[in-house]
């Protein structure tokens, strides 16, 4: 019998570098690959029941603790009960109030004169991107920019836009690459306000500096700053620059947020503009009512003087973690945000550490290749306000176990890499 196109589809699929590293290292991990996994429960102080096993998730991206929050439930629950549980309709066509409401709080809270609701911020970066530029323009991406915005680069390009990128936080180079790609009628430049896998921050100001001096518009991707950076937790440009006159910023309504969605803030003539122009707001579906419910919850508690003692608690915690792990010497990258990595280097130790970890009821992701350069494997820790002290400080000691088992590196190998 001849095989069938679905078949041979799959075998094209399976040709792929990348598949085929992937499937490679789950052969050989099939136990230590801790990719993929489904948990059955949620416990209180980030506690998860995964594969059978009671851990700390030391994996969880609400960094406030706010998806355990009473009153965001509540206002979920109102949701639901208001709104049923979908939207019924492209926002192109209606939205319900709870829409306007929600972007009516996130641009008073983050205090832009407007905010547009995406289902996502993956599917801001890859509608809002391709939107703003055209054939005349020139679009210019850092090189370790998050992958949604690549991707919508890559939409961006297809459409006729120039694109070009420049060295990581490089602000000298990004004017080199500004000035070699002249003329074009705009620029914009796309940058992440925090980089997730090391939880480093551009230098905005001087960023900033250069793009207004060559006709450049800031496009920055602040989902892993929002809610846990800034005054408020308005993210990392207003304190940086002061003002969002010649810069767009992309939060998350997931993470800190612990809901669900992405919003950009901009004017109200962009709001209209990105309305027409964005493919994924217009084909993208909504965001569930019932979370937009929850959205204007957090917005209430990020404007109130309770967010101080949010994240005091947050950064106390982290402040535990990060000075417990420098003090064993480790290679430790980031810890000004709540995204702390420790360096390990080769693929199958990065694989053997995140399971020698979870083995002692902690989780950690072990983040390889091509999350991260080659040989450049990381344990990648994310801080929560509602991790438990005794938590972290079991999580420290199982790390010292960690270094008598598998050679980690230390702290003064992270600057001969960057050198």
């Amino acid at each position: 019998m001849t095989q069938l196109p679905m078949k041979k589809l799959a075998q094209a699929m399976r040709q792929n570098g990348l598949i085929r590293f992937i499937e490679h290292f789950a052969e050989l991990f099939p136990t230590s690959h801790l990719k993929d996994l489904v948990v059955d429960e949620i416990g209180p102080g980030r506690e998860v029941l995964v594969n059978d096993r009671r851990v700390v998730n030391f994996g969880s991206d609400s960094f406030l603790g706010l998806d355990q929050d009473e009153r965001v439930q509540e206002a979920v629950r109102r949701g639901v009960t208001r709104w049923g549980t979908h939207n019924g309709a492209s926002r192109a066509f209606a939205s319900v109030r709870a829409n306007e409401e929600a972007e009516i709080k996130i641009a008073r809270w983050l205090g832009t004169p407007a905010a547009l609701i995406y289902p996502s911020v993956t599917l801001a970066n890859m509608g809002a991107i391709p939107g703003l530029v055209g054939r005349q323009d020139l679009l210019v991406v850092d090189e370790q920019g998050h992958n949604s915005i690549q991707e919508g680069a890559k939409i961006a390009k297809a459409n006729g836009a120039k694109l070009a990128f420049f060295s990581h936080c490089n602000a000298c180079d990004l004017e080199r690459v500004l000035k070699g790609n002249a003329p074009y009628r705009v620029a914009v430049v796309a940058i992440d306000g925090v980089y997730s896998m090391s939880g480093e921050l551009p230098p905005l100001a001087d960023l900033d500096r250069v793009a207004r001096a060559h006709n450049a518009v800031l496009y920055v991707d602040d989902a892993h700053g929002t809610g846990v950076l800034g005054t408020q937790g308005r993210g990392t440009v207003l304190d940086a620059l002061g003002t969002y006159e010649n810069t767009f910023v992309i939060g998350s309504l997931s993470k800190a947020f612990s809901c669900a969605g992405g919003f950009i803030g901009c004017t109200e003539d962009f709001k209209k503009l990105l309305k027409m122009r964005s493919n994924t707001y217009i084909f993208g579906g909504p965001v569930v009512p019932a979370f937009l419910e929850g959205v204007c919850a957090v917005c209430d508690i990020l404007m109130s003087g309770e967010y101080n003692l949010l994240r005091a608690r947050l950064q106390r915690n982290l402040n535990q973690l990060a000075t417990g792990l420098r003090n064993m010497n480790l290679a430790v990258l980031g810890g000004k945000t709540p995204i702390i990595s420790v360096l390990v280097g080769d693929e199958a130790d990065t694989l053997n550490a995140g399971m020698f970890l979870f083995e002692r009821g902690y989780y950690v992701q072990s983040v390889g290749f091509p999350a991260v350069p080659y040989h450049a494997g990381i344990l990648r820790i994310q801080v929560n306000a509602n991790h438990e002290s005794e938590s972290i400080a079991g999580l420290l000691s199982a790390f010292a176990e960690l270094r008598n088992v598998i050679r980690l590196p230390e702290a003064q190998q992270l600057s001969s890499r960057a050198a």
